[in-house]
Formats: C-alpha cells, structure tokens, sequence
C-alpha cells in the first residue's frame, strides 16, 4: 500500500513560513453549513430578515471562517496529520455573502519543545481600491509526527 504525505514536521517548519490562500464563499456552502448543524440562524440566509438588521444583508458564519483556516492548516501549514491546539480569532468586520477574501498565514513561533507551532493569521477583503482587514487570528498547532521506517500510516 503506498503511503500517504504527511505535512511538514516541526523540524521542517521555521519562523516566516507563510501561505496566502483567497476564498469566495458561496451559498451553496452557506446552506451545506446550516444542513450540517442544523443553524437556523435568520441572519445567515434570509435576505428578508436581515435586510432590516444593522448589517442590511446575510452574514457568513462565523465558525465556517474559522473552518477555512483550520481547512488551511490541514492542507498546507503544516499540512495532513497537524491538529490545532489553540484557536484565538478576533472578527473585525462582518462576512457578507460572495465576498472574496484573501487569507494570509505566517508562522511566527516554532516551539520544538511543545512540539508546536504558532501561526497568525490575517483575512483581508479587498474591493475596488479598498483592501480592509476582516478578522485576525493566532492558531496554535502540533504539526503531524514522523512514523518510524516500516510504518504504515493507511492503516
């Protein structure tokens, strides 16, 4: 059986390692989101209901930003086998609807004797002549172990 990659050992990763990722979110995710947890939160769907709120359309959820970050991290920084540890997010400004949004990912900490990582992270929305930052957050996260010549990580 061929093995599958892992992501980068903490002996891999160094201060400064960055990842820049951008994201439109869409209703279709917006309604997989409430299907999955059952949210029937007005103010994520119904144009009706939050158009006469202060925002004046439908917000993104905020823990489905915190799933593309934590998507990140699973995929590329570190990558498949990390698991977050630590997740302190400041939302700055709302997510509306098929905004697009660019994620910048920086490692900032390698603590090798906690065998963790300290990742910040910034989303900034950017529109016509304007890029406004949307939320920051600091991820704390145990990079995937390496397995000993022999092992298989399928099983």
């Amino acid at each position: 059986m061929k093995s599958r990659k892992i992501g980068k050992t903490i002996d891999e990763i160094e201060e400064g390692d960055s990842l820049s990722l951008t994201e439109s979110i869409e209703d279709n995710q917006i309604l997989l989101y409430l299907g999955l947890t059952n949210d029937a939160n007005p103010l994520y769907i119904q144009h009706d209901y939050a158009k006469n709120t202060e925002y004046g359309q439908p917000l993104v959820p905020s823990v489905m930003l915190m799933g593309i970050i934590t998507s990140a991290i699973s995929k590329h920084l570190p990558g498949p086998g990390s698991h977050v540890v630590n997740f302190s997010i400041n939302f700055i400004d709302p997510v509306f609807h098929y905004e697009t949004l660019t994620f910048k990912f920086e490692v900032i900490k390698v603590d090798k004797m906690k065998d963790v990582v300290t990742i910040s992270v910034e989303a900034i929305e950017s529109t016509d002549n304007e890029e406004k930052r949307i939320l920051d957050a600091v991820v704390m996260v145990k990079p995937p172990q390496p397995h000993p010549i022999g092992d298989d990580i399928n099983e």
